[in-house]
């Protein structure tokens, strides 16, 4: 018979839960409040679309610097004084936003944003580990990454209120408060688990079939591991096409919506709240999808991708405001909302447990590249030509090369391993 939780270790669990959450939420909120602004931002600073796109792009940069050294501080300080500060310091970077007076103060900014914003994936994945049963990890995994799914439909409409009623400048102001406010309360309530003193029966529950593996520490010889196995470069190259679509859409749709195709901020929520809206059942099914067709995890990937891709090209080529809403939610349902529990169930299946953490944190790292680069050339190509359309074409396009050298590369049944490798 499986152990049970009591019901104060059921409690610090939801309160866990809780505040992983509405991190989530505001995390989201932090980094794409810019993009909403984007327009407003740019004529009232005087600022080109290169000059906006590298704003955005700093962002993934100050991220995917922290991500790999990230785990291993998280070990050293523990994940309530390493999160509680990363949301204090993402939040107070947003906040700054709302005073600053030049481009390069925005550009320190954003940097020091996503900095802060680092340790929450980290974090979620360490919080669930720790205060859950290996059996029954999923639920609230699944509650962590829907965070981030429910901002997106919730942000363009939320910010874009507040933007009309405040000014984007208070709209940052507002978000980044929120945010301090949240650390305060992490700092005052969370409970590390080692601190939490807990009976002997609840560690037991939590520790009941938790493989040895996952508890040793991971080596540089098991860092050089992953670098060696051939399924891991095949996801990092093929999913780079994909960041690259996402960011595209994360950063410039609300933009281009507005300059390109003439809507308004009302209709600008909605359609980019669409894509969102329709992934979470999208989401759902496709994980029912990816344990049902365990063995055709990379052709379920790739047909899906080319799929999105083809729908984000028809988006920016069809002059229908109807057909473009279409293309949208086909985008938000085949896109990466249905590829995202695939692909971590993906990664999940390939790597063992002892490597399992590293992988997400390399994978992770590399796939920030994308985001990087995508808001940066995306505006220096809409300087030179005047639109926009050719970096979604453009990125469609990146997106059927990357998931075909992709499924090439994987479909060899490379396993990413723990063993060490000579270095």
């Amino acid at each position: 018979m499986s152990s049970q939780a009591s019901s104060r270790l059921k409690r610090l669990q939801i309160m866990a839960l809780l505040f992983l959450l509405v991190a989530g939420i505001i995390n989201f909120l932090d980094r794409t409040s810019l993009s909403i602004a984007n327009t407003t931002i740019r004529e009232e600073m005087g600022l080109t679309a290169t000059e906006m796109g590298l704003l955005l792009s700093v962002f993934s940069f100050g991220y995917a610097l922290c991500q790999l050294p990230i785990g291993m501080v998280m070990e050293r300080f523990g994940v309530k004084k390493v999160y509680g500060f990363g949301i204090f310091l993402w939040s107070a970077a947003q906040t700054a936003l709302g005073f600053v007076g030049s481009f390069s103060q925005m550009i320190v900014a954003r940097i020091v944003l996503g900095i802060g914003e680092s340790p929450h994936l980290p974090t979620g994945v360490k919080v669930v580990n720790d205060w859950y049963n290996i059996r029954q990890r999923g639920v609230p995994m699944g509650i962590v990454n829907m965070s981030s799914t429910l901002a997106q439909a919730l942000a363009p409409p939320l910010l874009i209120a507040m933007m009309l009623a405040f000014g984007w400048r208070m709209m940052f102001i507002i978000i980044g408060v929120s945010g301090i406010i949240l650390s305060i309360l992490w700092f005052m309530f969370y409970r590390n688990r080692e601190d939490a003193g807990l009976s002997a029966e609840d560690i037991a529950h939590l520790e009941e079939e938790t493989p040895p593996s996952s508890k040793e520490k991971v080596t540089l010889r098991d860092w050089a591991g992953l670098f060696k196995q051939k399924s891991m470069w095949g996801m990092i190259i093929g999913f780079n096409g994909v960041g690259y679509m996402v960011w595209l859409f994360l950063t410039w749709l609300p933009s281009y919506l507005q300059t390109e195709r003439g809507f308004d901020g009302g209709a600008i929520g909605f359609a980019s709240a669409l894509v969102a809206v329709v992934g979470v059942p999208g989401a759902l099914f496709f994980s029912h999808l990816s344990d049902k067709f365990r063995d055709s995890k990379v052709k379920v990937i790739l047909g899906l991708e080319i799929v999105a891709a083809a729908m984000l090209m028809f988006t920016v080529l069809s002059p229908n405001t109807t057909m473009l809403m279409i293309s949208l939610v086909l985008y938000g349902l085949l896109g990466k909302m249905a590829v995202d529990p695939i692909l971590i169930s993906f990664v999940s299946e390939q790597a063992s447990a002892k490597t399992l953490g590293r992988a997400f944190s390399l994978f992770n790292f590399f796939g920030m590249s994308s985001a990087v680069v995508a808001p940066t050339l995306t505006g220096f190509i809409s300087d030179l030509t005047g639109s926009k359309e050719i970096s979604f074409v453009m990125s469609a396009g990146l997106v059927i090369t990357g998931t075909i050298l992709f499924a090439l590369i994987t479909l060899r049944k490379n396993k990413i391993q723990s063993k060490t490798i000579p270095v």
